[in-house]
């Protein structure tokens, strides 16, 4: 019996691996969805909150590798995930809750972080559409200026952007409210962060992450599995369910590679927007400078 357990345990490791499906698999929460209606509402404070969480994770950056000087490069790769709520840098957005207050809706910051809804999606949304393609530009500034965090604040809301440029409209009378915010355990919000720091790495997209206690009784979700040590025919059930599983899980890792390639083509066609607005930026610089020279020397009759 022992033979016939160790050969079905092996059998299962093939098939895992031949399938490429992660052993520590975990289904996600399913995330909300962007209210962008609400945007116009929150866009000046979300700007003034992203201006001061760039400002001290630049600096907690610049304390980390002291007595080295940070660089352009390591500000911009700051400036480009800070509102990306699958980076580390946006975990600030996550402590954010909005509040409808009258006619306005208030950004009222938690001490620790909560489920990620509808509202969490809709000032992830915002701080992007603040951020758009002055990510390099917000950077540069930071990086030449060393500007503090008032004066920042104003750089990227009124000169760089126009979020506070005009005072929010008022909030319609029947807007319909946001779900509550639900505090994340502190368990939960170090898994998070966890899978964040892995992100990237080979076999840690989608993990599931077993508690000690499921570890330590042998739990790895088969709970309707029944267990006849004394029965050899066992073998070819457990063998079947197996090759089931194994179909169940190709499927679901198709879905997994569609998703991959969808999220893969947006985020090209976010690269290629940007690199093609700094072409244009800098072959407008570049054109200035040279119709400037050419004036400059022509003879003068």
């Amino acid at each position: 019996m022992v033979k016939i357990d160790a050969m079905v345990v092996l059998i299962i490791s093939a098939l895992l691996v031949s399938s490429w499906v992660p052993i520590s698999y975990c289904s996600k929460k399913p995330a909300g969805i962007a209210r962008k209606e609400d945007i116009p509402y929150i866009k000046c404070q979300v700007c003034e909150k992203l201006a001061h969480e760039l400002y001290q994770q630049v600096q907690a950056k610049q304390a980390q590798i002291s007595p080295k000087k940070i660089s352009e490069y390591q500000i911009i790769e700051l400036s480009e995930n800070v509102c990306n709520l699958k980076k580390q840098e946006a975990d600030w957005i996550l402590k954010i809750d909005i509040v409808e207050q009258g006619d306005k809706l208030e950004l009222v910051e938690q001490e620790s972080e909560g489920q990620c809804n509808s509202k969490c999606k809709t000032i992830e949304r915002a701080c992007q559409e603040v951020m758009g393609y002055f990510d390099t530009d917000v950077a540069e500034y930071l990086y030449k200026n060393k500007p503090q965090v008032d004066t920042l604040v104003h750089f990227l809301c009124n000169e760089l952007t126009a979020a506070c440029a005009t005072d929010p409209p008022p909030v319609p009378k029947d807007r319909t409210p946001g779900e509550p915010f639900v505090p994340k355990s502190s368990k939960e919000a170090e898994m998070d962060r966890l899978l964040k720091s892995m992100e990237g790495m080979p076999g840690a997209p989608g993990m599931k992450m077993y508690s000690r206690e499921d570890l330590m009784k042998g739990d790895f979700g088969d709970e309707d599995a029944e267990e006849d040590d004394d029965n050899e025919g066992d073998f070819t059930s457990k063998l079947g369910k197996v090759l089931r599983e194994k179909q169940s899980a190709k499927t679901d890792w198709k879905q997994k590679i569609m998703k991959k390639v969808v999220d893969t083509k947006e985020a090209l066609q976010r690269h290629t927007d940007k690199v093609s607005y700094r072409i244009q930026k800098w072959w407008k610089s570049k054109r200035a400078s040279i119709n400037k020279n050419s004036k400059s020397s022509k003879p003068e009759l």
